[in-house]
């Protein structure tokens, strides 16, 4: 059985103890981050496996301007000074937290959600991609 995005979610939501609308944001945001950090093939290969992950990475795109209108705070802003590379995982984190997330439960999202990712589309993809990107384990639990 092939693992959705929206799997992923309801795993996220039950772990984190959340409604299914923070833990979309969440799955989406850490998607969107993977997008834009890693490398393109690693991430196509990703996204091949995980029906549903293209279009939530760029419904809860990091790197689009925030669409609740709030100013993102210095996360946000060292985010955009830092240039994408880093700025996305920055961003990615600032926008769980203005979602409501602690710091332990976006760690928790990102376990759950590499778990997942692992089971769909192998541990060694999912290692490269973690690798590739500086600050991910310790942001975001992969």
């Amino acid at each position: 059985m092939a693992i959705t995005a929206q799997d992923i979610v309801g795993q996220v939501a039950t772990r984190l103890n959340v409604d299914q609308t923070v833990a979309e944001k969440a799955v989406g945001t850490i998607l969107s981050v993977v997008n834009h950090e890693a490398d393109g093939t690693q991430v196509e290969s990703l996204f091949d496996k995980i029906a549903g992950a293209r279009d939530l990475a760029q419904r809860y795109d990091v790197m689009a301007a925030d669409p609740s209108g709030g100013g993102g705070g210095l996360m946000n802003m060292l985010g955009s000074a830092l240039g994408e590379k880093a700025g996305a995982l920055l961003k990615g984190v600032s926008r769980l937290k203005e979602a409501g997330l602690t710091v332990e439960q976006v760690e928790q999202a990102g376990e759950q959600f590499f778990q997942q990712a692992k089971a769909a589309a192998g541990p060694d993809l999912v290692k490269e991609i973690t690798d590739a990107v500086p600050g991910m384990a310790s942001h975001l639990g992969a």
